[in-house]
């Protein structure tokens, strides 16, 4: 196993009714701007719950937030943090609100010229503004890490940020929020959660049992509670165990002390800016073939997921591990996500090229959990997605 150092600074309040006890979380001088989306959150209740808990804070709000965290909106969001002298951020929201929040809190007391640069250049905060957040879609794990993704339309571009400065001071997770979910948006969390943790587990072998038995048990709640929360949202028990494992499935425990590999995330993310498909689905395109085409670097923690997660126990090791891949594509399959580029797009011709030549661009030499996925085999994998 190797080294690691471990801290994780966010307090979770879980459970029913906990959206109550936001008032104890929030400096009692704060002056508190609420951030939010598309505005779902004021007819399934959760915009009356919050309101109600801070009704002795001054609030101000800014909504519209998209599912891509968009710069220029989140810049309109900055004037007013630094017009109206705010002083604690309210994330209430999925995983594209909370990562919005973060770039607002990074840019709150960000000392450069432009805080595009903050994304551009990788700075890393080491202190940003505090905020805390109510989560309302179970998916990204943002509610509980220090990472953000944030989206620039006009440049097409889509940037990942972090730091120890990132953490939520706390997350609020109430299950009941996710009955009023699209089916859509579940699916979307099921995929995103399920491949996060792969892409930590995923690798080689390390000696990190615990770590993998970790990963396998995320990976076979979602599994397990994939068909039930589909077919009824307001299952309080499936909602739970939902939420949690894309909370666990990201929060940094289960990547401690063993290998990562986030070639599928950063090639995801092109997508999502070339052609706007949601994440969770630009990570179920490029996934098996990622795993294909890296397939002799990682068949041998395929084949072990293969027998521990999905019981396939017949078969060499090649095999087990080629069964892995089919395993995945049939899960994202199964919560109706398609697994092919040309199924979301007709206009993919170029894309592979495109992608390699902007990872070339931005110097990255290796992905991968042994920095040896080139461009040029970005090119061919995002080719092979097609």
């Amino acid at each position: 196993m190797n080294n690691f150092d471990f801290q994780n600074p966010t307090k979770i309040l879980f459970g029913k009714g906990q959206i109550a006890t936001l008032s104890k979380e929030i400096p009692e001088n704060a002056k508190v701007l609420m951030l939010y989306g598309g505005g779902s959150i004021k007819t399934n209740g959760i915009y009356n719950q919050v309101k109600t808990a801070l009704a002795n804070f001054k609030v101000l709000e800014f909504g519209g937030i998209p599912a891509n965290p968009e710069y220029a909106v989140l810049m309109d969001a900055l004037k007013v943090i630094k017009s109206e002298n705010i002083t604690f951020l309210l994330a209430v929201g999925g995983g594209s609100v909370i990562d919005g929040t973060k770039f607002l809190s990074a840019a709150a007391v960000y000392k450069g010229e432009d805080p595009w640069n903050i994304l551009k250049n990788s700075e890393r905060t080491m202190k940003g503004m505090p905020f805390g957040s109510v989560l309302t879609l179970p998916a990204t794990g943002s509610e509980m890490n220090s990472s953000a993704v944030i989206t620039r339309r006009e440049t097409k571009e889509k940037l990942a940020m972090g730091g120890p400065g990132l953490f939520p001071v706390f997350s609020i997770l109430d299950p009941e929020v996710v009955q009023s979910i699209p089916e859509k948006q579940i699916a979307n969390g099921l995929a995103d959660a399920f491949t996060h943790v792969m892409e930590q587990y995923l690798t080689y072998p390390v000696g990190g049992m615990l770590q993998d038995r970790f990963s396998e048990s995320i990976l076979q709640t979602l599994i397990e509670v994939a068909p039930k929360i589909m077919k009824n949202p307001a299952d309080y028990n499936a909602a739970a165990n939902f939420m949690w494992s894309c909370t666990m499935a990201l929060n940094g425990l289960i990547q401690k002390g063993v290998p990562s590999d986030w070639a599928t995330h950063m090639m995801g993310h092109e997508l999502t800016a070339l052609f706007g498909i949601d994440h969770a689905r630009t990570l179920a395109i490029i996934a098996p073939s990622h795993y294909t085409y890296n397939f002799e670097n990682k068949k041998e923690k395929l084949a072990q997921y293969a027998e521990r997660v999905w019981g396939v126990t017949e078969g060499t090791l090649d095999e087990k591990a080629k069964a892995g891949i089919e395993k995945t594509k049939a899960f994202y399959n199964s919560l109706g996500i398609k697994t092919s580029l040309s199924e979301y797009t007709k206009d993919y011709e170029g894309t592979a090229e495109i992608i390699s030549k902007r990872f070339t661009d931005r110097g990255w030499k290796g992905l991968g959990e042994r920095q040896d996925v080139t461009p040029s085999d970005v090119e061919k994998i995002v080719m092979m997605a097609y």
